[in-house]
């Protein structure tokens, strides 16, 4: 089995391609061992100890390591606890945690029910412009809220503590949201 590699703009997080299917829908964000607890591949890769996030794709997983740490040191390791997952195919989750895959939606903030269009909107450009784009980048941008034109995303992945992801939110995605909703007046990372 053949897991490729690829640099993402943030560079404390590499993008590991296993050439198969990783999460059949959603996206699954660890920020930390606790979190990774419902997931054998997440909390073996929090063993290794330098790294400091886990994110499951579509058909990748970024792992983020600890600022200090190369990439030299971690990926061996890395690669190899990838190598005997896939290769043993074991599952994602554990039994009792595989209801956790996607983000839960009371995390988002609640929109205003006269906002609905605008928030479909909103939601429609996330969805089919933002969202492909990210996930080539080995993160995920999750809508979370809609109030007053401010627009709340939430960074996962190779986004969350990217230099680059200040930049992408504002010049990139506020400038596409505000384009074509001109409700938007600004988008803020939670």
């Amino acid at each position: 089995m053949l897991i490729e590699t690829e640099a993402t703009p943030n560079p404390a997080t590499l993008k590991f391609l296993p050439g198969r299917t990783v999460m059949e829908a959603g996206t699954r964000d660890f920020a930390s061992p606790e979190e990774a607890e419902a997931s054998p591949l997440a909390e073996a890769l929090f063993g290794l100890g330098d790294v400091t996030g886990v994110f499951f794709g579509r058909d990748f997983i970024s792992v983020t390591i600890a600022p200090g740490a190369e990439w030299h040191d971690a990926k061996p390791g890395v690669l190899g606890i990838l190598l005997d997952h896939f290769a043993a195919n074991m599952p994602l989750f554990h039994a009792a945690a595989a209801g956790f895959s996607v983000p839960a939606e009371s995390q988002d903030f609640g929109d205003n029910p006269e906002d609905a269009e605008i928030v479909a909107q909103i939601k429609e450009l996330i969805e089919t412009r933002v969202r492909p784009a990210v996930a080539n980048d080995g993160g995920d941008i999750v809508y979370r809220g809609f109030d007053a034109g401010k627009v709340y995303l939430q960074m996962q992945g190779a986004c969350s503590g990217c230099p680059s992801s200040t930049a992408t939110l504002k010049n990139g995605i506020e400038q596409l949201l505000k384009y074509y909703v001109p409700e938007v007046t600004e988008v803020r990372a939670v």
